[in-house]
């Protein structure tokens, strides 16, 4: 009998279960088909080891966030769907029903709802399982040769575990709301409204404008200071000082503009009195501003949320695009190995901060080393470090070579670079790049390479050697974007350069970025280098600053043998004349740098998606909810329109002008804020390459809107029913 009832129960109060069916389906689909990323992985063909483990693990523990969320949000629906029925539980109790038995029924109602929504969810999840692989495949550039159906019990258990303790959370706090509440107040539910308190509107507009005024300086000192990221460590501190007063004054902005809204939608619109007056306006208004009172705070987050879910998806698919479309060129060879050399400022670095008596040992290096000859050291384990006693020397995977040594631009026991791209940007009248402001970089200046290994390089990678005479050079960048384009315009105008007292003019009328790789790496390994002829560079005396030593594997040789067998040497130290001219650096092998940046691609692309969809679909169901609810809140207000003559277009059209407004007002605000914040992160990129916000990114911020308008539009219609429910009613007081 019981399930009978809460069976009609579920039929009849379909409309009212709607968001919550529909928000519940949707967190089921996207925690199914995230979770079964570790198979379309295998599927795909993506041999990276380790990848679908570490994929799968970053995205199950997401997971257990992102179902808090949704509990969050299973919790606040269901409290909309007790306030529409109060009346109805409290007529059972009235026909003499226990509240036993009603909670028995809720509960039944609950299980009836949430098994729905979970075997709905499920069919979804498994079907957009099967074309995320081929998503998977395009992320990775892979081909999938042997594609399967399949079907993830891992995920499915997930999943399932999540929707159990949302379900028992919310059948607990039904019970309790039925325990606790009387029967008065269920059987007069209807009848209370929300207690409405109205603003002061000049006070309201005021703190609009103290709002809108707070953002504009936000926005203008973010375009102005950026992001803190490329400062120098002496100005770090004060950089993210300054951050943390623009996000706060954004913040507290956002908030200001929603307390401040009803009072500005009063005012504006009652200044235009052809519109006030026109059909419901001036209901609409009203409507709007004593409900905007209540909801401010709960859209000035939504509009916080929106714009963290837009940013993150949108730039962060991008940064991850650009990566790995530069990737290629940042790789220039199948393994490389840098060592740094001691400089003035390292050796009083290490004596004042670091260990005087190691500093003892250090000298400063007035000459670069061979690495080739230098490199032999012993084999270790990859998995404990411990030595395998085997001899390891480079000439046993090694075919062509090549050494790119770096010099700072000035000689030994100087100080200040004679080449700087600040004074470059100087002499042509333009703007530093804004990822050298406030940075090092520019300090330390362009370093210096000679033209006999700069051309060994190019001839390795099947590339035309370049003239060099002893009075010209060549500026090369692999990072492209604008750095590249800065040295570019430089050498296309022909401005000249003076290192050590020569005048230098440019060999080429464009710097080179596609053989500009001094060493592999994830985010380019050359910021500016200044190319010049062997014999200019003897007389010079520069500072040594790094080697690089750049090996292709022997012809026919294995790369993963190849990798096998010198990924884990640890290289002795170099001594001349007994003392330390500098330290091994950077060990990267070409696979190794490729796994990775998959790994970090598809990472990236997946939490971004998964979190950004999460977080727009639960604002969304926020602003449904909040809707519904006052719609329910406002029934007897509609009837009285009705009652007095207001046809039902009329009524319809305030319904949707309400909802309108508090759906696309957080989204613009939102959308405004992710657009500055883009802008400022498009300009860091840049320094990499042309970051694109268009394809797979723009196709998933539709999918995001389109839910977002998905859920407006569920709304509209329920509401309307709502109201024509209202009006069909016969009401006394």
């Amino acid at each position: 009998m019981l399930c009978k009832l809460a069976w009609g129960n579920v039929r009849r109060a379909g409309r009212d279960y709607l968001v919550y069916l529909l928000t519940l389906t949707l967190g089921v689909t996207v925690f199914y088909a995230f979770n079964t990323v570790s198979m379309q992985v295998d599927i795909a063909g993506i041999d990276e080891e380790g990848l679908a483990q570490v994929m799968g693990s970053m995205l199950g523990y997401l997971t257990y966030f992102l179902a808090g969320v949704m509990a969050f949000l299973m919790v606040y629906a269901n409290n909309f769907i007790m306030k529409r029925r109060k009346k109805e539980f409290g007529l059972y109790q009235v026909l003499g029903m226990g509240r036993g038995r009603v909670a028995t029924i809720m509960a039944l109602e609950t299980v009836i709802v949430s098994v729905g929504a979970f075997v709905a969810g499920i069919v979804l999840g498994v079907g957009l399982s099967q074309l995320m692989t081929f998503f998977t495949a395009s992320l990775f550039k892979t081909q999938i040769a042997n594609f399967h159906f399949f079907f993830s019990v891992h995920a499915f258990n997930l999943t399932l575990a999540c929707m159990l303790v949302m379900f028992v959370l919310t059948l607990l706090l039904n019970l309790r709301a039925v325990r606790r509440t009387k029967l008065i107040e269920l059987m007069g539910a209807e009848r209370r409204n929300e207690s409405i308190k109205t603003r002061n509107p000049w006070i309201a507009i005021a703190i609009f404008a103290v709002g809108a005024v707070l953002v504009g300086v936000a926005y203008y000192r973010l375009l102005r200071d950026g992001f803190p990221l490329t400062a120098t460590d002496t100005k770090l501190q004060e950089a993210m000082n300054q951050f943390g007063i623009t996000t706060a004054m954004v913040t507290v902005g956002t908030f200001a503009l929603f307390w401040g809204l009803s009072g500005m939608l009063i005012k504006l619109l009652q200044g235009l009195r052809s519109v006030y007056w026109r059909g419901l306006n001036m209901f609409t208004v009203r409507q709007l501003a004593a409900k905007v009172n209540t909801v401010c705070f709960s859209m000035g987050v939504i509009a916080m949320i929106l714009f963290l879910a837009i940013t993150s998806v949108t730039c962060g698919m991008s940064i991850a695009n650009v990566m790995n479309e530069n990737l290629e060129r940042y790789n220039p060879v199948d393994v490389s190995q840098t060592y740094v050399y001691y400089t003035p400022e390292t050796l009083d670095y290490y004596k004042e901060y670091v260990n005087p008596s190691e500093a003892d040992r250090m000298v400063l290096a007035d000459a670069t080393v061979d690495l080739y000859a230098a490199w032999h050291g012993e084999r270790k384990s990859a998995d404990n470090n411990d030595e395998t006693g085997k001899k390891v020397n480079i000439a046993d995977v090694a075919g062509e070579h090549v050494q790119i040594d770096s010099y700072l631009s000035y000689p030994l026991g100087g100080s200040g670079p004679s080449v700087a791209a600040g004074e470059m940007c100087k002499a042509m009248g333009e703007k530093l790049p804004k990822v050298l402001e406030g940075s090092n970089a520019d300090d330390m200046g362009l370093f210096v390479t000679p033209a006999s290994q700069y051309n060994k390089l190019r001839q390795m990678m099947g590339e035309e050697p370049v003239s060099i005479g002893r009075d010209q050079y060549v500026l090369t960048c692999d990072m492209g974007g604008e750095l590249g384009d800065l040295y570019t315009k430089y050498m296309a105008g022909g401005h000249t350069l003076t290192l050590g007292g020569h005048e230098l003019k440019p060999a080429t009328d464009k710097s080179d970025k596609d053989t500009a790789a001094i060493a592999n790496s994830g985010l380019g390994s050359n910021p500016g280098t200044v190319v010049v002829a062997d014999e200019l560079l003897s007389q010079l005396n520069l500072q040594p600053y790094a080697s690089n030593l750049l090996v292709n594997y022997k012809r026919g040789m294995d790369v993963a043998e190849a990798d096998e067998l010198i990924k884990y040497t640890m290289l002795d130290n170099l001594l001349v004349d007994g003392k330390e001219p500098g330290s091994w650096g950077v060990f990267m092998t070409r696979s190794e740098l490729y796994t990775q940046a998959a790994q970090m691609n598809g990472m990236i692309s997946y939490l971004a998606i998964y979190i950004g969809f999460v977080l727009v679909v639960a604002c969304a169901a926020i602003l449904s909810i909040q809707q519904l609810s006052n719609v329910a809140d406002g029934s007897r207000s509609y009837r009285v329109l009705a009652q007095i003559g207001c046809d039902d277009r009329q009524i319809r059209h305030s319904v949707m002008a309400q909802q309108a407004v508090f759906f696309l007002f957080p989204l613009a605000v939102g959308l405004a804020h992710s657009f500055v914040a883009l802008k400022v992160i498009i300009e860091l990129v840049s320094t990499f390459g042309n970051m694109s916000i268009g394809g797979t990114v723009g196709l998933t911020c539709a999918i995001f809107l389109a839910a977002y308008g998905g859920y407006f539009l569920v709304t509209y219609l329920m509401s309307t029913g709502m109201v024509r429910a209202a009006i069909a009613t016969r009401y006394s007081e």
